[in-house]
């Protein structure tokens, strides 16, 4: 049997991106101020471990200032059809006066993110930060750990963060569940908003092929505490 013959590269070239945005899901994550009122702040720098999320933000930001004070907060994800909402609160910050990094790419301070976006804000069942009624995903979660990255980076030390936060609670529309089961996510229904090197863009329609790890039941990766508050 002939081996399937894969494609092959193009002349490669070495070359020094600004940015390595290579394409992750927009996040929209809420918290609140110290006054009571909600923040929102997209995002796309998360990845995924079981029930747990790390999730990286400039420390000079509203939101890693609000989830170390609160210890919490909600990672919504947005379907591709809200693509609009996000990027009207793409340029804004909740901080002021706006940290100088954001001043000199044109962010604005915006207060009221919800109302600019057009969104609404739901008090969490387990956490007090704010969901978003239209997300299709809204995951409650608690800090665990904050870790300072680039700590041996003279330009970056001090600057950015990685936040571990733990899923406490997850709600998801029924529109993209699995027929007939009620804690699978059908991935041929979820259309995540992408985020690749600053444009957005959505999901094929269909899956590529068949995967082999699609073969392994999802409760196997259960995590044992996941309903555990």
């Amino acid at each position: 049997m002939q081996s399937e013959s894969l494609p092959q590269p193009n002349r490669l070239e070495v070359i020094e991106p600004s940015i390595l945005y290579f394409g992750t899901p927009v996040a929209l994550i809420g918290t609140r101020n110290e006054d009571d009122t909600p923040n929102l702040a997209p995002m796309s720098s998360v990845w995924w471990l079981g029930w747990r999320a790390v999730l990286g933000l400039a420390i000079a930001s509203k939101t890693p200032q609000n989830m170390a004070r609160t210890g919490e907060c909600v990672i919504n994800l947005p379907s591709q059809d809200m693509v609009d909402a996000v990027d009207r609160i793409a340029r804004t910050t909740g901080s002021n006066p706006v940290p100088p990094g954001k001043v000199s790419r044109g962010y604005r301070h915006e207060r009221r993110k919800f109302e600019a976006a057009g969104l609404t804000a739901v008090r969490g069942e387990i956490v007090a930060a704010p969901r978003v009624r239209e997300c299709p995903v809204q995951l409650e979660a608690k800090v665990e750990k904050v870790h300072e990255m680039a700590t041996l980076d003279p330009v970056w030390a001090g600057r950015v963060s990685a936040i571990e936060v733990r899923i406490v609670r997850v709600h998801a529309d029924r529109s993209i569940l699995v027929d007939g089961e009620t804690n699978r996510i059908d991935p041929d229904k979820w259309r995540p908003l992408i985020m690749s090197f600053q444009q957005f863009y959505g999901l094929a329609p269909d899956k590529l092929r068949h995967s082999t790890l699609g073969e392994i039941p999802e409760q196997a990766y259960r995590p044992p505490n996941a309903r555990m508050g």
